[in-house]
């Protein structure tokens, strides 16, 4: 199974799709352009058999386990599961990318220092 760009939640777009492996969505690349929001706050979703170990090298080694992670920055992980095969992880994909567009994932707690403004503004893009 492949991602169809059309058959994508509200504002997600396809950032890169590797046959019969990794997935990355992005949310609103359009408006994480530096002048409205940081880059490197770009909600992304990673579907990935990599190895979830920190050691460098480590994410090259494939498990048979398939994450789901949406990440919020680089370093702020918001939720994650783990599926059996890559078809049962792109429909969690998908479903967590609704449910992010739909406004039903709690970003504020996923951070230690908490960023209002920054909070106001992401809480005008989901939801709509």
């Amino acid at each position: 199974m492949s991602l169809e760009p059309d058959n994508l939640p509200a504002g997600w777009r396809l950032w890169n799709e590797e046959p019969d492996g990794r997935v990355i969505l992005a949310f609103r690349p359009d408006v994480f352009d530096a002048d409205r929001f940081d880059p490197a706050c770009l909600p992304t979703i990673y579907l990935s058999n990599g190895s979830r170990r920190r050691r460098p090298g480590a994410g090259a080694a494939e498990t048979s386990d398939w994450h789901v992670t949406l990440f919020l920055e680089p370093e702020v992980e918001a939720e994650e599961t783990v599926h059996d095969d890559r078809e049962t992880g792109l429909a969690a994909m998908l479903d967590l990318a609704e449910r992010f567009a739909d406004g039903e994932i709690d970003y504020r707690g996923a951070y230690q220092v908490p960023r209002k403004g920054y909070f106001d503004e992401l809480d005008e893009l989901v939801g709509e």
